[in-house]
C-alpha cells in the first residue's frame, strides 16, 4: 500500500503579512469613520457619503484579505454566493429605509404624539 502524507500548509510571511496589513487597515477605516462622525463640522448628507465610502472599503478589505474572495482556482461560488448575499443586504437596508422614510413623511406631528402617548399606557 501507498501511504499518503497530508501536508500542512505553512504560514508563509508573505501570508501574515497580508493578515496584520487587513487588521490595520480595518482598524483605521473604523477609527476614521468614528473621528468622522464625532468630530466632524460637515452637513450630514457629508457625513452620510463618506461613511458609505469608508464602509464599502472595509467591505473590499474584508473580502479581499481575510475571506480571500477571488483567490480560488475552481468555479466562483464564493463570489458568486458573496453578490447574491450583497444584494439581500442591500434590499434589506435600502427597504428598510424607504419604508422608514415613507413612513415619517406620512404621519403628522399629531400623530405620533397621539401614537406616543398610546404606547406609553401598555
Amino acid at each position: 500500500m501507498k501511504s499518503v502524507v497530508a501536508e500542512h500548509e505553512s504560514q508563509h510571511p508573505l501570508k501574515l503579512t497580508k493578515y496584520v496589513g487587513g487588521f490595520i487597515a480595518s482598524v483605521a477605516l473604523t477609527m476614521l469613520a468614528y473621528v468622522l462622525v464625532t468630530r466632524s463640522t460637515l452637513d450630514h448628507n457629508s457625513v452620510v457619503l463618506f461613511i458609505s465610502v469608508l464602509a464599502i472599503a472595509q467591505f473590499a478589505v474584508q473580502m479581499v484579505l481575510f475571506l480571500h474572495v477571488g483567490e480560488e482556482t475552481g468555479p466562483r461560488w464564493k463570489l458568486a454566493t458573496m453578490f447574491l448575499m450583497l444584494l439581500v443586504v442591500v434590499l434589506v437596508v435600502f427597504g428598510s429605509w424607504w419604508i422608514m422614510n415613507n413612513l415619517n413623511y406620512r404621519m403628522t406631528p399629531q400623530q405620533t404624539e397621539q401614537y406616543l402617548k398610546s404606547q406609553d399606557s401598555i
